[in-house]
């Protein structure tokens, strides 16, 4: 008696096909093509996972000293004033607080300023 295993060849092609949804050409609907191009595409889904964290940890520094740079202070000073202060203020929220509450990140500002004048470690 023969092994008949279509089924279980149909559902692997089928779901490679439907990782191709939405390629152009005949990367979306021929099996050898798709099966290349969905195999690309995972590899750069996991590699861009960590780039993106990379990218945004670069977005949120340039508008810390952004915000900084109109206080008056440049941002590694900041810091530094944050550290010696005890701040532990991550740069995503920073960020935000430079963005949508100007006020008070002038006043954490402020507070590292502080620190930075009376030299405490």
């Amino acid at each position: 008696m023969r092994v008949k295993r279509g089924t279980k060849a149909r559902a692997r092609r089928k779901g490679i096909l439907k990782l191709a949804k939405g390629f152009r050409g005949r990367s979306k609907n021929t099996i050898r093509q798709a099966r290349a191009r969905v195999e690309k595409a995972l590899c750069y889904m996991y590699r861009d996972r960590r780039t993106r964290k990379r990218d945004f940890r670069r977005l949120w520094t340039l508008r810390i000293n952004a915000a900084c740079r109109r206080e008056g202070m440049s941002y590694s000073t900041f810091i530094c004033g944050l550290k010696r202060a005890n701040i532990d203020l991550d740069r995503k929220v920073l960020a935000d607080l430079a963005m949508n509450k100007p006020e008070t990140f002038s006043a954490v500002l402020g507070l590292a300023r502080e620190h930075l004048a009376s030299g405490s470690v």
